[in-house]
């Protein structure tokens, strides 16, 4: 019965998507199912064939161990803080950013992280038969959170238009850092972490393909480059002694020096120190917060909780994920305190018990926690786009914070549903 249930679930799920599309009729069906069908035979093989599962189980062992490694590195600055019975959610999760982090730099900089998503993400075109950039930057998901992804692809959004910016927008909800993989595999089952990494960049395109459909031409389905910009910015009018000086210097190849390798490092080091301040400040002022909001809600009624809430709003879609009658209702709890919150938040509460849950759930569950989908990345990606593209652009967003959120949701909440389909 409750296979039956996360099949219903599965369709209802993408049936939402289909309700809320902002044109039906532009939706390119055979794309999607092709999509469909990819995602359901990577659910099938890293949970149920052999060959997945170990694939899985040892990118997950790697990741611990890189973690390990750190600890190395904190326990010569702290020893008191790691040489404990228990460390503390600080020590054991942030810290070791400080060498993960680095080491995902250092792959780009040397050119294999690059050289990775340019062949995936081609391979990915073909085989979905979506735009080029729209395919290159789900890859860069899977590997760059937000605003970093958006970052590298600043040349490219400038270039296309706001509707396939909005569609950007949109996928960027479900973004996950590498570097940040092995914090969650810290606390939550590795195996299903990693399941949900290349899931959740499938069902970003398959979501954001009904929900926004874009047709773009083939003279636009290009990737821009600094050639491309520099004939932009030759259109725009200027004064006619910067034509002058321009013209000067037209025929001269202009040679991009590239930042020495310490320097570049002790950037990446600095960014990390930063990251891991910001994820333990939104820890800190979200929980705080949650508490300040159950005590207000307590006080007109004792049943109020803002736990008790968000299970109420969010019963339906966890019912339809399958788990046991018993475990809706706090499944709910825990998907809506991520989306108020984020997923550092429920995985620092259920990390103690999670492996106490059956299969199934500890299934659906981690994979639903597995992005970066709530209401504060809403904020970061409109602020984001506002600093990088035209307002016309970051308006339509902006106009847009809702589709954000939808498409974050139906993407976690797709992903838990193909894989619970196989987990029991």
């Amino acid at each position: 019965m409750y296979l039956a249930i996360n099949i219903v679930g599965l369709v209802v799920f993408l049936g939402i998507a289909i309700l809320f599309s902002k044109n039906r009729s532009q939706i390119k069906w055979r794309s999607v199912a092709v999509m469909l069908v990819v995602n359901l035979v990577l659910g099938w093989f890293f949970t149920s064939f052999a060959l997945g599962r170990n694939m899985v189980l040892g990118a997950a062992s790697g990741f611990n161990e890189l973690v390990s490694v750190a600890y190395k590195g904190i326990s010569f600055a702290f020893a008191d803080w790691v040489n404990v019975p228990q460390m503390n959610f600080f020590t054991s999760v942030l810290l070791p950013f400080l060498l993960v982090v680095p080491l995902f730099d250092i792959l780009t900089y040397v050119g294999i992280l690059p050289l990775v998503i340019k062949w995936i993400g081609r391979i990915l075109s073909k085989v979905t038969g979506q735009p080029k950039f729209e395919t290159f930057f789900s890859v860069e998901m899977m590997f760059l959170g937000n605003p970093e992804v958006l970052a590298v692809s600043s040349l490219q959004l400038k270039h296309m238009k706001a509707e396939r910016n909005l569609t950007i927008a949109m996928m960027t909800m479900s973004c996950v850092t590498a570097s940040v993989i092995g914090a969650y595999t810290k606390l939550m089952p590795g195996q299903f972490i990693l399941t949900a990494v290349p899931i959740n960049v499938i069902n970003a395109l398959i979501i954001t393909t009904i929900l926004n459909p874009v047709t773009v031409d083939p003279e636009e389905d290009t990737i821009a480059t600094m050639k491309d910009d520099r004939i932009a910015q030759s259109n725009v009018d200027v004064e006619p002694e910067a034509e002058l000086l321009a013209a000067g210097t037209a025929d001269k190849p202009t040679k991009v020096e590239r930042e020495p390798f310490f320097s570049f490092l002790g950037d990446s080091i600095l960014y990390a120190g930063k990251l891991i301040l910001i994820i333990a400040a939104n820890v800190i002022a979200f929980v705080a917060l949650a508490a300040l909001v159950d005590k207000i809600l307590m006080a007109i009624n004792p049943w109020f909780s803002l736990e008790h809430l968000l299970g109420i709003v969010m019963y339906p879609f966890a019912w339809l994920l399958g788990v046991h009658q018993d475990d809706v209702f706090q499944l709910a709890q825990y998907m809506g305190t991520k989306l108020v919150t984020n997923e550092f938040v429920v995985m620092g509460d259920v990390t103690s018990k999670i492996s106490h849950f059956n299969p199934h759930y500890r299934a659906v569950l981690t994979v639903f926690l597995t992005s970066f989908a709530n209401l504060s990345t809403v904020g970061m990606i409109i602020g984001t786009f506002k600093g990088m593209v035209e307002r016309q652009k970051s308006d339509l967003i902006a106009k847009n914070a809702g589709y954000l959120l939808l498409s974050g949701i139906l993407v976690s909440l797709l992903s838990a549903a193909v894989v619970g389909l196989y987990v029991w």
